[in-house]
């Protein structure tokens, strides 16, 4: 007995010590995910003054964008299986000393092939960060609530980093320079690996740990290739429509086809599959994945046209419009805790079908904008439901995509919930902006309107484009909705342990 009563003080604090390291932790890898998903925005707001000092040309600006895109979207999978077998917490410090050594070499850019090539470098070591980030949160949190409230907490960066990129962007490109839109990334990605080296536990997947070479290059180079072909099929932004039969946007969609169907097909006859079809054959994981990839479509491109509205139209300035982004952050915030509530109790059917249905509401307003609408009118309660509405979903949406998934599997899934996001993303600012401008296009042809002598008639047109691309956003939304009702089916005990069936 007195043993007993010497040794539970030990224990307990042990308790405590490991409780507080798994929430210090827990920091850390929001930390490194909002690093992720601002930097793909951050960018933005600062490009104009970037392209200046850089004499960048029109064709190759979009280059400062999609370079972090293409390749965070296209070695996602391979970064997740690396992580699974080198170590996830290696993997995260590594992606983290390498995302702010490419963000210096980023604001030190003394040319245009530098900026990209810094870019493209970030994209890469988010593409092995962000996997064994979200493996080593399934791994710490396996309590219902504790999960809900880690998963929410990171669905809410997630889904309101983005938001919070253009307004860092905007403060820093009117306050500083554009290249602190990249500096800024490089002592918290330094601080946050840190932070991991004393706080986050080391977990790898265990057994053979052959990569899928083949697989690996296929699949790398196939969403490469979509991604890129549909950068070629949006418009150059010089005055011409869509180049959707472009020689070179068709050759990359039929080298995208050519390379996916090959992965495919070379993954189920591997023995040691990049992307095991396990993972994606399951209801709830697939319906999440698919989710994932319609709500990045639509909300990339609510951001694209919502940024276009607020600087063109209502004559906002960087910093105005970053500002008018941050109603967009706190919806999402307030969500997550909404879903932190519905997630253990109701599973994640119910939050996730609710919250689409919220957000495709929130953008049926944004289809009746005009050129005379103002912000507090016609803005930001759209604004606010939608990101609502997503705050809901994000943290269903990340545990469904995990629920039941093998531990040696951990780091492919997270992988692919941030690649469909991502890639999601990249197709649909380049989908919905092919649409607006054709329909841009439609509305002058159709009125008589020249723009050279009738700027008012030609600002009604561009609205217009953007109402139209807001209707099939909503329709991605309602799609979303549809989806969760009818594929996802993850009970509140299959939440209790991330690797139940």
């Amino acid at each position: 007995m007195a043993a007993t009563l010497v040794l539970n003080p030990v224990l307990q604090t042990r308790t405590v010590t490991q409780d507080r390291r798994r929430w210090f932790a827990l920091g850390v890898i929001v930390a490194a995910q909002l690093l992720i998903v601002l930097d793909a925005t951050v960018v933005t707001i600062a490009l104009p003054t970037a392209q200046q000092a850089l004499h960048i040309s029109q064709a190759n600006r979009q280059w400062a964008l999609t370079a972090y895109t293409i390749a965070f979207g296209g070695l996602l999978l391979l970064g997740g299986r690396i992580a699974d077998y080198t170590g996830r917490k290696r993997a995260f410090i590594i992606g983290l000393i390498g995302f702010a050594t490419a963000s210096a070499l980023g604001g030190a850019a003394i040319n245009q092939g530098m900026l990209f090539g810094a870019r493209a470098l970030q994209g890469a070591f988010a593409a092995l960060m962000a996997p064994a980030a979200l493996s080593l949160l399934t791994v710490a949190f396996t309590h219902p609530r504790e999960r809900a409230l880690a998963f929410g907490l990171f669905g809410a960066v997630s889904g309101g980093g983005s938001a919070v990129g253009l307004l860092i962007g905007g403060v820093l490109t009117e306050y500083a320079s554009w290249r602190w839109t990249l500096l800024i990334s490089t002592p918290i990605a330094i601080a946050a690996a840190l932070g991991a080296a004393a706080w986050v536990h080391e977990s790898r997947a265990t057994g053979r740990t052959r990569y899928d070479v083949l697989g690996a290059i296929t699949s790398t180079l196939g969403l490469m290739a979509l991604v890129y072909g549909f950068t070629q099929a949006a418009p150059a932004g010089n005055g011409e429509g869509s180049r959707w039969g472009s020689p070179l946007a068709v050759s990359l969609f039929i080298a995208a086809a050519v390379l996916l169907v090959s992965f495919v097909l070379i993954e189920v006859r591997s023995s040691n599959p990049l992307l095991p079809m396990r993972v994606v054959r399951d209801r709830n994981r697939g319906g999440s994945f698919l989710i994932g990839g319609i709500v990045g479509v639509a909300l990339f491109g609510t951001f694209l046209f919502l940024s276009y509205y607020m600087q063109q139209t209502l004559g906002y300035s960087a910093l105005k419009t970053g500002v008018a982004f941050l109603p967009f952050t706190v919806g999402v915030i307030a969500g997550s805790f909404v879903s932190t509530q519905l997630l253990p109790r109701f599973g994640a059917r119910l939050p996730m079908t609710l919250g689409l249905t919220l957000a495709a509401i929130g953008m049926v307003p944004l289809t009746q904008l005009g050129p005379t609408s103002g912000y507090w009118s016609h803005v930001l309660w759209p604004q606010i439901i939608i990101s609502f509405g997503l705050g809901i979903v994000f943290g269903p949406l990340t545990s469904t995509a995990l629920v039941g998934v093998d531990n040696r599997d951990a780091g492919v899934a997270s992988a692919l919930v941030n690649a469909v996001q991502q890639i999601g993303g990249s197709l649909g600012i380049a989908l919905l902006n092919t649409i607006a401008v054709s329909a841009f296009t439609s509305y002058l042809v159709g009125h008589a309107i020249n723009p050279r002598t009738n700027p008012a008639g030609a600002m009604v047109a561009t609205v217009h484009g953007y109402t139209v691309a807001f209707w099939v956003a909503a329709a991605l939304m309602a799609s979303a909705a549809v989806v969760a009702a009818v594929f996802i089916r993850v009970r509140p005990e299959q939440l209790e342990d991330p690797h139940r069936v």
